[in-house]
């Protein structure tokens, strides 16, 4: 099983699972986290944690190809961007971007595939 960030994380940003990750593999980019997949260990604790239900398994995926480009878009930027270990606050339009579903085509990081 593996975990990654999804869709729901993007323009909102909350950072309650850096906070209770005992290995340190969440990164972070300009508008959105990224789980290291070489760091993670699976552990599942910072599911709960996230308001927006960002965070999946790839057994929980909702369909292949998501799954895939979110699993890809989580490995390539948490090589590029910084670590991130101690919780901040959300986005300032996180709240307003909440309960939006679709927002992929509004990631800040282009995939180039």
């Amino acid at each position: 099983m593996t975990h990654y960030v999804g869709e729901e994380c993007v323009k909102c940003k909350y950072t309650d699972c850096v906070e209770v990750c005992p290995v340190d593999c969440f990164y972070e980019g300009e508008d959105f986290l990224a789980i290291d997949p070489d760091v993670c260990i699976d552990c599942g604790v910072c599911i709960p944690e996230c308001p927006v239900d960002a965070i999946k398994t790839d057994e929980n995926a909702h369909n292949d190809s998501e799954k895939l480009f979110w699993l890809s878009y989580n490995a390539k930027y948490a090589k590029k961007w910084n670590k991130i270990s101690k919780q901040k606050d959300p986005l300032p339009e996180a709240e307003e971007f909440s309960t939006i579903k679709e927002k992929k085509h509004l990631l800040k990081e282009k995939m180039d595939f």
